[in-house]
């Protein structure tokens, strides 16, 4: 199998992982004859066998800029190879992540286990003794685009092949696709948590309590049980834990108060200038969504909660600033992604 066949399979893999990536979230690359192909912004690694997801950029240049610091690395949609893309689609928003590497094939995933250590304040102690027999470096939150490149620049070595990105996920890189698959296999384990079990529910009450309100129960029943984990909820009412979450279900939830509707319950956190919510828990009831809710919005309701039954009340997290939620979602990368038709 040639490498860009490999490529595909393993993406493929990977998007059909939702423990590893959610929606459009994560992205490939491979480089080859002067040219990095990597996954388009919007589109997800679970569809790369069956559509034209990978888009053709020239990474010499694109490194040039990044040297520079050109703007022009926000977006790289000027380093795009017109002639061989033939849908126009837009490299992902992380294409600088991927050229940051030496190496042939960069495979960056928003992997669960590692998100609940990335999200901790002290995530790079913690990460110490799970990570020693890696040549791995964490790198502090910072937005995608070039504020992470350079934040990525600053602390890559050459020899550096696992990255663990605060408040987001896992990027592994190597010479060939099968390589990097082995070592995303062999860096997953050591970062696994005991996740709480999801508790069983009678949601008659919830589905009573959402009747015209605009939003309706979610159809996952772990996602439900976010309403039910106690430790859970604490932390998730805290704020943004990671970049996707604010991006399609806004900043972090609206948990209902007495007498609060849903929309009002969410209008609420709006008013305190932080982008509306669209995920509302009712605690000992359930976890409701908008009833035009996107599959892109259910599946980052199901990472919360899986993210959020690994973490312990006690864990000193870091959620993302009001400066960094608005950041994301006034970003003109981030609203192309979410305007992209539903998968």
């Amino acid at each position: 199998m040639d490498e860009m066949r490999a490529l595909r399979a393993l993406s493929a893999k990977v998007g059909a992982d939702p423990l590893l990536v959610q929606a459009a979230g994560g992205n490939t690359s491979l480089k080859q004859g002067g040219i990095m192909w990597i996954k388009a912004s919007g589109t997800w690694l679970l569809h790369a066998q069956e559509r034209d997801i990978l888009v053709p950029v020239a990474i010499d240049p694109l490194l040039a800029a990044l040297e520079q610091d050109d703007p022009a690395c926000e977006a790289c949609t000027d380093f795009v190879r017109g002639d061989l893309n033939r849908l126009g689609l837009r490299p992902s928003i992380e294409t600088t992540v991927h050229a940051s590497f030496a190496h042939k094939v960069v495979v960056h995933v928003h992997c669960i286990e590692t998100i609940s250590w990335a999200v901790r304040d002290d995530a790079e102690e913690r990460l110490a003794e799970r990570l020693s027999g890696f040549r791995w470096t964490f790198v502090p939150y910072r937005r995608r685009g070039l504020p992470l490149a350079r934040q990525i620049r600053k602390r890559l070595k050459p020899d550096t092949d696992v990255l663990i990105l605060g408040n987001h996920g896992l990027v592994v890189a190597a010479e060939t696709v099968a390589e990097a698959e082995d070592l995303l296999l062999r860096v997953v384990p050591p970062l696994r948590q005991t996740a709480r079990p999801v508790a069983t529910h009678d949601l008659s009450s919830l589905m009573k309590f959402a009747e015209g309100s605009g939003y309706d129960p979610s159809r996952d029943h772990a996602v439900q049980a976010l309403a039910f984990d106690t430790e859970g909820l604490v932390q998730a009412r805290k704020g943004t834990l990671y970049p996707d979450h604010v991006v399609f279900l806004g900043a972090g939830i609206a948990v209902v108060e007495a007498d609060e509707t849903p929309k009002l319950a969410a209008e609420r956190i709006g008013r305190a200038g932080r982008p509306e919510p669209k995920l509302v828990v009712v605690p000992g009831k359930g976890v409701l969504l908008p009833g035009d809710a996107t599959l892109a919005m259910h599946a980052m309701a199901r990472c919360l909660a899986d993210v959020a039954r690994r973490l312990k009340s006690e864990d000193p997290v870091r959620i993302l600033t009001l400066e960094e939620e608005l950041a994301l979602v006034n970003w003109d990368a981030e609203k192309y992604r979410q305007a992209l038709p539903a998968a």
